[in-house]
């Protein structure tokens, strides 16, 4: 039986669970985490190596030294998007590392909105209406002509930041002196788009795409998704409050019919795929499409070019297949032929989050979580901005001493056969963590939990 090792780039609980999804194979003898988080140091056959995750160099180095006489087949997963717009999947890539990551040029899918956008409406991809600009006085006037809802996006990379959803002029025109004035985003905030407000409800899919000019000439270039899944991004219940990074997920999305993925799959997924091809992308890795069900049907919002936060941690837990296998298939252009099989049911996955976030938070908090409690309901925690304190070696946390270190903490996810199952699993279980601030939202799946009220 072949033991590979395979390596996780990223830290936050995406990687977790990747890395939990990747041990579970049975092809797999060693995932290591870089840097990874301090649930990833406590995985089953997984550990973390300490590197930095914006010095490409350093990356590329430490990868060629931890598969250095590693069993054949082994291979690198890039989780973030910074490390994918800077170039690391083709920089292993050229270093003749196996590499599941989007490479360069197909990155700036989401590392430019102003990108995205024009390859969108150059392959007649379901989108919003949206004008670029990199002038202040003419982004208000856009603005002023909408004059109603609107969203200003900064063109590129703003670790979530880089979106306001405005009601009206006032709040975009605060958004993009915010962004152009006074230069809140740095240098992703210079150019901005100014896009149409669609109304609906919000979904995700996730996909794995295997895309070269060998595939492509074969007739084997595909994107494959993955079961639908739903985030919620603001912070209170009720879907009230400030945008974040995501409160919780849930998959698949309940009330989607066939009809809707049809119109997915003809209106932005095959347009995006001949874009792909179009364009002689090496792309191997994996595509985020956020979705908008508006009355005329799906609109793309925003391609991600990795799997989305916290989506991921709802959606892997319901794979009836060996991820690490469905990672080979996608580096060697076999993915067409993969057998996908999803288990029945739900996933429900509430996150935890640091007090005070998505603003100022304290760190260093210890983390207690009843594992005994945890098993029982048949839920798992995916550790995000938690790190192990050396300090406090003998704190006694069944998850190792683990301290906060980010604003989102953790998510728990559980598996049921109803959504109410697995949300009434996730919640029972989150009442098995603790740290001081925590908080989470109670409504993650409920009906409306994930449309705005604000607006």
């Amino acid at each position: 039986m072949t033991t590979m090792k395979t390596i996780v780039i990223g830290s936050g609980g995406r990687e977790h669970a990747i890395a939990w999804a990747l041990a579970r194979s049975g092809d797999i003898k060693e995932v290591v985490c870089i840097p990874g988080n301090g649930g990833t140091a406590v995985e089953e056959k997984c550990s973390n190596v300490s590197a930095n995750i914006h010095d490409i160099g350093s990356i590329v180095d430490a990868c060629v030294r931890e598969l250095s006489g590693s069993a054949e087949g082994s291979f690198v997963v890039v989780g973030p998007e910074d490390p994918l717009a800077a170039g690391l999947a083709t920089r292993l890539a050229e270093s003749g590392i196996r590499v599941v990551g989007a490479s360069h040029k197909p990155a700036m899918l989401e590392a430019s909105k102003d990108i995205a956008k024009a390859f969108m409406k150059k392959y007649g991809v379901a989108c919003a209406e949206s004008e670029t600009h990199t002038d202040l006085t003419s982004a208000i006037a856009a603005v002023n002509r909408i004059n109603g809802p609107v969203v200003i996006k900064a063109d590129g990379l703003a670790a979530g930041k880089g979106v306001v959803v405005a009601p009206g002029p006032e709040e975009a025109i605060r958004a993009l002196k915010s962004f152009m004035e006074e230069g809140s985003l740095g240098s992703a905030g210079r150019k901005v788009l100014v896009e149409e407000y669609l109304q609906g409800d919000e979904i995700s899919i996730l996909a794995a795409v295997s895309v070269t000019p060998e595939t492509a000439a074969a007739g084997n270039a595909v994107i494959q998704p993955f079961v639908t899944a739903r985030d919620h991004k603001r912070l209170r219940d009720g879907a009230k409050g400030p945008n974040t990074g995501g409160m919780g997920a849930i998959a698949p999305v309940p009330e989607l019919d066939d009809r809707v993925l049809e119109q997915f799959r003809t209106d932005i997924l095959e347009p995006t795929l001949q874009g792909l091809i179009s364009e002689q992308f090496d792309y191997r890795g994996f595509i985020f499409f956020g979705l908008m069900l508006t009355k005329d049907g799906p609109k793309l919002l925003e391609y991600n070019v990795r799997l989305g936060d916290p989506e991921t941690q709802a959606v892997l837990p319901l794979m009836d297949f060996d991820f690490a296998r469905m990672c080979g298939a996608i580096i060697d252009g076999t993915l067409a032929s993969f057998d996908f099989r999803w288990k029945d049911g739900y996933v429900c996955a509430p996150v935890a989050v640091s007090g005070g976030y998505p603003q100022a938070y304290q760190k260093g908090m210890p983390i207690f979580v009843n594992r005994a409690a945890v098993e029982a309901v048949g839920a798992r925690v995916f550790f995000a901005g938690a790190i192990n304190d050396k300090r406090s070696s003998s704190q006694a946390s069944p998850a190792g001493p683990l301290v906060t270190s980010g604003g989102r903490v953790l998510a728990v996810s559980a598996h049921g056969t109803t959504l109410e199952e697995a949300r009434e699993k996730a919640y029972r279980a989150m009442e098995a963590v603790s740290f001081d601030g925590m908080f989470y939202r109670r409504d993650i799946g409920l009906p409306g939990a994930a449309v705005s009220g604000d607006l």
